[in-house]
């Protein structure tokens, strides 16, 4: 055996292989015979059938580890490997055998690297066969196809000498037409970590467990009491319903011993969805959302796994740190957003989750740092930043990992996490070969990192920020392994951060000029914070007039966070417009509040009063503004007997008000007017409203004149109403005449009955002559009809 791990691609022959391929052989002695006869073949062929002879690179066999358990064995233990075969040449492999082998001691971490950057390469040593009696034959294997295998060896018989990580491969050996004798044709190597005792010193860990998603809110809510939120969509759902990501996130890390990381964002959105919410319909319509027992559902199991465990609170929307030190510090204000993310952070998370939440803690992209990203960092009260080893490198001299605390001076503490542990998960992990290798390889790393002193260390390990399923899946399970382990104790990041340093350790931050390039490609540019601040401006204004500030602010405060959040990094046109989103939609409700557009007003006289409206489509009433009427021109139309004239204006949600205003001609004309809002503390709001007003100055002859006839009316109608009093007068004594000559005049000839005798003293007959002295009537009978057209009344 020894024999055999000299030299490269050879494996000893088993005496029932040997027969096997003996009788083979002789079956083909005829043949070999004629070869013999044959010109000399080249040296590449001329080796005998036993000689393997390796394949360069990865061979046409690809091999697949599935599986590998335990994965931290211990004495007694049983290892089983599982995985499968794909010949993936264009020959027919035959006369195959899958078998495992143990490679020499990996005492150093870079050792562990190098195995695993060339793990699938033959031409590198093998190691030892653990023998013929754990292999599994594969009689023939052709193009395309694979075939699973299982082998299972007892850890007694891997020959597993002193503590450490051990190459552990599996290969397949066999031969092809093209090449017939046997050589290793595929191999797969990975780690075995070995520690059956109590190690005398376990390494602290810290694992950080991130629940952190996209921006899902948008800055818009319902005109309801409740305010309805709106979502841009409904991803997030997806994400916490059943089998999601970060429902698995918490299934997976509920069990563990980690630190949780959390974006309140992220809680805030997933409470807003445990009651009404919307998300975009067709057009510009919205519908309302459907997974409020999957958002409460969701939170109550956060609330049970995070119970007992220590919480860091990111700032509200995860702020992009780096970005906002490299690009936004120069725009006025863009530090105010992370303190006030940093503020509403626990406020977000303890009520939520019922816990106490701690918000000491900085964590940028990937954990690189350099000064201004440490300045930023701690701007905003945080006091230890959450650094990576593959940035803040140590010097050359130090010969093992040293604790994660370094204390960088201002009372600031970067808490280092370790490169390779920490981007162990990364890739795709959807296949379980990827899984079961990066598993492999951190728990790997974790005990030859133990292994490099007798002195105890805090160790951090933080994962990317948005694990998938599947890496949370491969996370979980090399974690409880590790936990299980003998070499390793779990340790929450606080008693890390506070973990006495390594004196031989670097503390000078990285210069700016060491900031992956990689990483600054993708920060969120300069125009970013710009925006941002525009919008602040318009907010800042907007605010001061409502009498509820908190509608909006609110809302609006929350969506400018999430705008330099971290996961916008590698989406520049989404998140432009998403900012654009929450500033049009302020625009929209500023707009509401304006002045109504007035064509051009005629002023008649010296004097008068002009309107002004100002409506208001809110559901709150806005106060504390003031409307400025000005005149362009004074010396002809003067307001409030000047220039200008203010006056408060204090409008109900979903009213208008009328604003008069006093003004006075100098001259006749036009003149222009301008009607504008402002703020109380003198800002303009809104749009202005500009019109014009033609002013008709009337002369005293022209009032004389008008008064002339006013009089004049006024006596015609006096003349007429004496007129027609004094004919009623005449009227009804003519009446009373005329009656009192039928009373005492005779009676009438054709009432029968009766007779009657002329009184002395009575008034003429009918039928005598008309006297002279009888005057004559002054009007004519009135009718009973209407009075034609055109009558002519006499005065």
């Amino acid at each position: 055996m020894a024999e055999a791990a000299d030299f490269q691609g050879t494996h000893p022959s088993p005496a029932r292989r040997w027969l096997r391929r003996t009788g083979a052989l002789l079956t083909g002695a005829p043949l070999l015979a004629g070869l013999m006869q044959l010109p000399a073949a080249s040296p590449a062929n001329a080796a005998a059938p036993g000689a393997s002879q390796a394949v360069s690179g990865a061979g046409p066999v690809s091999v697949s580890v599935n599986s590998l358990t335990p994965g931290a064995p211990g004495e007694g233990d049983t290892v089983t490997v599982s995985g499968t075969v794909t010949n993936k040449g264009k020959q027919i492999v035959t006369d195959a055998h899958v078998d495992l082998r143990v490679g020499p001691l990996l005492d150093t971490r870079s050792g562990i690297d190098t195995v695993a950057r060339n793990s699938d390469d033959v031409r590198n040593p093998l190691g030892t066969e653990v023998g013929d009696k754990y292999a599994e034959e594969v009689p023939e294997l052709t193009p395309g196809v694979s075939r699973p295998f299982t082998l299972s060896v007892p850890v007694d018989e891997l020959d597993l000498g002193k503590d450490g990580v051990y190459q552990l491969a599996v290969s397949l050996a066999g031969q092809t037409s093209a090449q017939p004798w046997e050589q290793t044709l595929g191999v797969q190597r990975t780690f075995l970590p070995w520690q059956p005792e109590e190690a005398d010193t376990r390494t602290k860990t810290t694992f950080l467990w991130p629940l952190v998603s996209t921006v899902h809110m948008t800055a818009e809510t319902g005109s309801d009491e409740q305010q309805t939120p709106v979502f841009h969509d409904d991803e997030l759902a997806k994400e916490i319903s059943p089998g999601g990501r970060l429902d698995r996130m918490v299934a997976l890390g509920r069990d563990l011993d980690v630190t949780w990381v959390i974006d309140p964002d992220l809680l805030a959105s997933v409470e807003a969805m445990t009651d009404r919410y919307e998300i975009p319909g067709t057009g510009d319509d919205t519908i309302v959302g459907g997974h409020q027992s999957v958002a409460k559902r969701w939170l109550t199991e956060v609330q049970n796994a995070v119970a007992d465990k220590e919480v860091v609170a990111l700032p509200f929307g995860d702020p992009d740190l780096a970005s906002l030190a490299h690009s936004g510090t120069s725009v006025t204000g863009s530090l105010s957003h992370l303190k006030e993310a940093t503020d509403v952070a626990s406020r977000t998370v303890d009520p939520i989750l019922h816990v106490k939440s701690t918000t000491d803690f900085a964590w940028p992209v990937d954990g690189a740092v350099d000064p201004s990203i440490v300045k930023v960092a701690t701007s905003a009260g945080a006091d230890k930043v959450i650094a990576r080893s593959d940035t803040f490198e140590e010097s050359d001299g130090l010969s093992y990992t040293p604790s994660a605390p370094r204390p960088i001076g201002g009372g600031t503490t970067a808490v280092v996490a370790d490169a390779r542990l920490s981007t162990a998960f990364q890739g795709d992990m959807t296949k379980a070969s990827s899984a079961t290798l990066a598993a492999q390889r951190f728990l790997a790393q974790s005990l030859t990192l133990g292994l490099q002193t007798s002195q105890q260390r805090s160790v951090v390990v933080a994962p990317q920020r948005t694990p998938t399923a599947s890496q949370a899946r491969t996370m979980a399970e090399a974690l409880q392994i590790l936990q299980d382990g003998s070499w390793s104790e779990p340790q929450d990041l606080t008693s890390a951060a506070k973990a006495k340093p390594d004196p031989a350790a670097t503390t000078k931050v990285p210069s700016a000029s060491s900031y992956p390039s990689s990483l600054r490609k993708r920060e969120l540019p300069r125009s970013t914070f710009e925006q941002i601040a525009r919008t602040q401006a318009k907010l800042d204004k907007f605010e001061v007039i409502l009498s509820d500030q908190s509608r909006v602010v609110t809302p609006f405060g929350r969506a400018l966070n999430r705008g330099m959040s971290v996961s916008w990094r590698g989406r520049q046109s989404e998140a432009a417009i998403y900012r654009s989103g929450v500033e049009a939609y302020l625009d929209t409700l500023i707009s509401q509040v304006r002045l109504i557009d007035k064509s051009e007003t005629k002023l008649s006289g010296r004097s008068a009063t002009i309107p002004v409206t100002v409506q208001n489509n809110l559901v709150q009433a806005v106060d504390h503004l003031v409307l400025r009427l000005s005149s362009t021109n004074p010396t002809r139309l003067e307001i409030g007997g000047d220039a200008y004239e203010e006056q408060p204006v204090a409008v109900s949600g979903g009213h208008s008000q009328s604003v008069k205003f006093t003004t006075s001609a100098n001259a006749n004309g036009r003149a222009t007017v301008v009607a504008q809002l402002y703020t109380q503390d003198g800002q303009k709001y809104g749009e202005a409203v500009t019109f014009d007003v033609r002013v008709t100055e009337i002369t005293a002859t022209v009032m004389l004149v008008i008064g002339g006839g006013v009089l004049l009316l006024v006596l015609a109608g006096f003349r007429m109403y004496t007129q027609r009093k004094r004919a009623a007068a005449r009227e009804a004594e003519e009446q009373d005449h005329e009656a009192g000559e039928d009373i005492d005049g005779p009676q009438n000839p054709e009432a029968p009955g009766e007779r009657l005798t002329e009184q002395p003293g009575t008034g003429p007959r009918p039928d005598d002559p008309e006297q002279p002295s009888d005057p004559a009537p002054d009007t004519a009978p009135e009718g009973a009809g209407p009075s034609g057209t055109g009558e002519r009344v006499d005065r």
